[in-house]
């Protein structure tokens, strides 16, 4: 496409940027747009991948028919199939009366699924049905109806990652990915990001009738070495910061320092690309470390186990006394120690004492404190943890512990963590 008719395009769609990435996703949306094809828009949170549904629409033979924007992530488990499918009256306890779906009021135009990573399985049966056969059900219902529906999805997931982890259905995927377009983080379009910064600033200061801020050439500078995890609206925020904060509208390098953004309390004003990977992977490295542990404790268990069947069968005699409650902390800060120390039943004591020790030998028994080996209970303390660290911020949170939102909020209920 002729450049001019792309710079048309991002006008008319208040796109900013000059990058070859962002002029090729536009590009094949405006090629894939009067086709019935389903689109897949996938990058990182805040690149501005809803745009792109709204072009492909817009150059659609669709374009006088409906157009519904739905975030998939935003809708409860319970509530998204009658959503998006509509629902019978009875279907449910709440249901007083027929409810039409996105599906069936989109009739004909165009519905974009945001966030389709995080639909669940049970409503990814439903969305291939339509996809495949332009049909759904109600809720409640066993009517068969018709959808003629252009479906446009967008994910910042890792979708072959959630695949292989059962968590997103293959063949939905491919149905989806039929044409799919990638959005490139703002970090890899360096050279739009004092260019999206002059068109917040001067946004802002028209809405807010003051002059608008701008930055020194050092300053600008310093902008575009930012990392800028958040992308387009992390630095929309940030924009507006300054021009409410700083009274003086020319920001030089030291007062925009101030601003920068600073990611795994690093010092520095941006983090290297393979710094920013190995701290993503130091959470991950920490859980299986984690994992590592309780299988070690479980291993010291069954040993422990084996021993006291050891001792029931008369293999080893008690030639000293201790409560039941005192077991060898050895065994679990050396398991190697646990072949010259093991635990004797005293059969002479009415309240079962047990020592540590082979045949003729004596070996001094310390208390061992039991530890909980739930995976439950671990998985609530790294929770704790992270909202800790992020003074309660859950969408920094869920980044920190890899999960979505709302998975976060669901474990907080599950925990009573809303009542600490």
């Amino acid at each position: 496409m002729e450049i001019q008719r792309i710079q048309e395009i991002k006008q008319r769609f208040g796109i900013v940027g000059l990058s070859e990435s962002l002029n090729r996703a536009i590009d094949v949306a405006v090629q894939v747009a009067p086709t019935d094809l389903s689109v897949l828009v996938r990058g990182e949170s805040g690149v501005g991948k809803e745009v792109i549904p709204k072009i492909i629409h817009q150059f659609s033979l669709r374009k006088t028919k409906p157009y519904f924007a739905i975030n998939c992530g935003a809708i409860p488990e319970g509530t998204i199939d009658s959503e998006l499918f509509g629902h019978v009256k009875g279907a449910f306890t709440s249901a007083i009366s027929d409810h039409k779906g996105y599906f069936e009021e989109a009739d004909g135009g165009t519905i974009f699924l945001d966030e389709v990573g995080e639909l669940p399985l049970s409503t990814q049966v439903r969305l291939l049905r339509v996809l495949e056969a332009g049909e759904f059900i109600r809720v409640g219902s066993n009517k068969v109806q018709k959808a003629n529906v252009r479906v446009v999805a967008a994910t910042n997931v890792d979708m072959e990652k959630a695949i292989k982890e059962g968590r997103f259905r293959a063949d939905l995927y491919y149905r989806l990915n039929a044409i799919p377009i990638n959005i490139p983080p703002l970090r890899e379009r360096k050279d739009d990001i004092p260019l999206l910064f002059r068109k917040f600033a001067k946004d802002f200061a028209d809405r807010n009738q003051m002059p608008p801020v701008r930055l020194t050439p050092e300053a600008a500078a310093l902008l575009c070495k930012g990392y800028w995890r958040g992308n387009i609206r992390e630095l929309k925020n940030f924009t507006e910061q300054i021009s409410i904060l700083e009274k003086e509208r020319e920001i030089d390098a030291a007062t925009l320092m101030k601003y920068m953004p600073q990611y795994d309390n690093n010092a520095l004003p941006v983090l290297a690309h393979s710094e920013y990977e190995s701290s993503e992977k130091s959470f991950a490295n920490e859980r299986e470390i984690l994992y590592q542990v309780l299988f070690d404790m479980k291993k010291d268990m069954a040993e422990m186990k084996r021993v006291v069947s050891e001792i029931t069968q008369g293999k080893y005699t008690a030639t000293a006394v201790a409560p039941v409650s005192k077991m060898v902390d050895t065994m679990v800060d050396t398991p190697t120690a646990t072949a010259a120390v093991v635990p004797v039943i005293d059969s002479s004591h009415t309240d079962q004492s047990v020592i540590m020790q082979p045949r003729g030998h004596i070996t001094d028994v310390e208390e061992y404190v039991e530890e909980s080996l739930s995976i439950t209970d671990k998985e609530r303390e790294l929770i704790v943890k992270a909202l800790e660290k992020h003074k309660g911020n859950r969408r920094l949170a869920a980044e920190e512990l890899n999960i979505s939102q709302r998975t976060l909020y669901r474990r907080i209920n599950e925990y009573g963590l809303d009542n600490d």
